[in-house]
């Protein structure tokens, strides 16, 4: 599990050892180090995760993946939870 705190205004990634792999509801997640397997469960957030790896911060990712101004909110909350359970993390840093 990461001890990285999610900043909105830095750019993330992917983690290199997570696959997604598209599904009707969403996507399934495996970690291929730690063997865990979560969800996405929303395809607008998977939408959200594939931005961040040409977004400059997560917020820009939010915006590309033409997420509501009144869903933000609830996105970058979720982005937070991904980095906490180490499914994406900063990219260049």
């Amino acid at each position: 599990m990461s001890t990285e705190l999610f900043d909105p205004d830095r750019p993330y990634r992917l983690s290199p050892s997570v696959a997604l792999r598209p599904e009707p509801f969403g996507a399934l997640v495996y970690d291929f180090t730690t063997r865990k397997l979560s969800f996405l469960k929303t395809r607008l957030l998977v939408d959200v995760v594939h931005a961040l790896a040409d977004a400059p911060d997560a917020r820009a990712a939010l915006a590309s993946a033409e997420v509501p101004e009144a869903e933000h909110a609830r996105y970058l909350d979720a982005l937070a939870g991904l980095v906490s359970a180490g499914t994406i993390e900063v990219r260049g840093g």
